[in-house]
């Protein structure tokens, strides 16, 4: 299948949804015994452990996605700055912000300049960038 803007974000079932309601789940009911253990009178020590388990797993969850996604905004960023030097012998315009850039690299290069020229006077957000390319070019090593 061709990548186009109705379709280049990735989603994965498994990670986004099914993953992420565990560790809600976990956190909550861990929680909850927490809290009903001690209506009780009882010791919380291992309701304290499982809470403190599931808080870190939640953190990870959401930490592992975003230093990826930092990593590839980085990976990105260098790749369209040397697509643009080789192109026009020039750096990108220093203008431009991550978010730009990243838009950008959907672009072929016969559109790409001149976008990223656009982009950088005129501040087009990164949305706004992707909607405005014609012949797209796929990304499909995103994490």
């Amino acid at each position: 299948m061709e990548q186009n803007y109705k379709n280049h974000r990735r989603f994965v079932l498994m990670y986004h949804v099914v993953t992420f309601l565990i560790i809600v789940l976990l956190v909550i009911s861990s929680l909850y015994y927490i809290i009903a253990d001690a209506s009780k009178g009882n010791p919380m020590r291992q309701d304290m452990f499982y809470f403190l388990i599931s808080l870190s797993l939640l953190f990870i969850f959401f930490f592992a996605r975003m230093f990826a996604l930092k990593a590839q905004d980085r990976a990105i960023r260098a790749e369209e700055n040397f697509r643009h030097y080789l192109l026009t012998g020039k750096p990108l315009d220093s203008r431009l912000t991550i978010r730009q850039i990243i838009g950008l690299r959907f672009a072929k290069d016969e559109e790409f300049i001149e976008l990223a020229n656009r982009a950088a006077e005129s501040g087009m957000p990164e949305e706004d960038i992707k909607k405005a390319i014609k012949n797209w070019k796929s990304d499909t090593y995103r994490v």
